[in-house]
């Protein structure tokens, strides 16, 4: 058995270096209600960096502790069962998935999953079929309003992310008549417009933001998709029509400095937000799982169909999930960001 322990939580970049892979053996025999199984994916996410730091700034996440293994979204295939609703060979998946090759768990926190739903891609469910999927849509449904024939502009940041390049295309699925996205390559750019029928994309690393803004959304923004927060929100926000709407979701750009979730706007900004009476409240999934079933099948639908389409960035083994996490927070990824823990 390896398993993946945190070695440092502090303000500051998030490095590889912060984890450490460990040997360790695990029980010969499981209790009942238990049980043992072989890791296959785990999913590193910008939440996580919050849980490096002792207060995480919310009240549903843990701080990962010094020295004791790391846990996260993650699939699984059970091994051996000694609870009566799962069987040797079943998939199963849980939102606190410890970083470890081979794990006994509590078989009653475990949902098992039915490949079937996404044409046999289990890592999917990390994803796209996922809390990242869920948190798109429902998003997208409880705080963007978006109105079939209203004639909305949509701007996704971070939007060849896990969750951005999902929401652009939900956000065209539920009715905006034009979705920006801005990311920070050309190769991103070129497949949120290419690939996953964005109507144009921003790379904010060249050329004036603002400028290109005004000119791809002539009518201003109707509803922002955030995922970042700092200078790329404000100046999106800047560009936002009377009545508009945020949806909340990320603030990577602030995770590593100690500032409270949601970050403040700078008075000039806020005062935007004031006089266009533009709506900007926290945004979590979590609140929501009375929706989630039927949520989840309305995307594995959309994906059966080609209507979303999913990217991975997929890294072989668990002595690369530091690295994993030190390149997603950098942008290194594209879509969801994975590790493939054993086939």
């Amino acid at each position: 058995l390896y398993n993946f322990k945190i070695i440092l939580g502090k303000n500051g970049v998030p490095m590889a270096d912060n984890f450490r892979l460990e040997q360790s053996t695990i029980a010969d025999t499981i209790q009942a209600g238990q049980v043992r199984v072989r890791t296959l994916y785990l999913s590193v996410d910008p939440y996580m960096r919050c849980r490096m730091n002792e207060d995480t700034g919310s009240d549903y996440l843990l701080p990962w502790q010094l020295s004791e293994v790391a846990d996260g979204g993650g699939i699984g295939v059970v091994e051996e069962s000694k609870h009566s609703n799962l069987a040797k060979g079943d998939f199963v998946t849980s939102f606190s998935w410890p970083w470890q090759t081979v794990a006994i768990l509590d078989g009653s926190l475990l949902q098992k999953l039915v490949p079937q739903l996404v044409n046999g891609r289990l890592s999917y469910f990390l994803g796209a079929a996922g809390i990242t999927g869920l948190t798109a849509l429902l998003g997208i449904k409880e705080k963007g309003h978006v109105t079939v024939g209203a004639n909305q502009t949509m701007v996704v940041s971070g939007a060849a992310g896990a969750c951005g390049s999902l929401a652009g295309q939900i956000g065209r699925l539920e009715g905006c008549s034009r979705v920006v996205g801005i990311a920070g390559t050309d190769e991103k750019c070129s497949i949120l417009v290419q690939e996953m029928g964005f109507d144009a994309a921003i790379n904010y690393k060249k050329g004036n933001v603002a400028e290109q803004l005004r000119e791809l959304c002539p009518g201003g923004v109707d509803v922002y998709f955030d995922n970042v927060g700092g200078d790329i929100s404000d100046t999106v926000i800047s560009q936002m029509n009377q009545n508009s709407h945020i949806i909340l979701c990320g603030q990577i750009s602030q995770y590593n400095k100690d500032v409270p979730y949601p970050p403040p706007l700078p008075p000039d900004i806020e005062k935007i937000q004031k006089e266009r009476n533009i709506t900007r409240e926290r945004f979590l999934v979590l609140n929501y799982m009375d929706k989630q079933e039927a949520s989840i099948l309305q995307l594995c639908q959309w994906i059966q169909e080609g209507k979303l389409k999913v990217r991975e960035t997929m890294v072989e083994g668990l002595a690369n999930i530091g690295a994993a996490f030190q390149s997603m927070m950098n942008g290194g990824n594209i879509g969801k960001q994975i590790v493939s823990v054993s086939k």
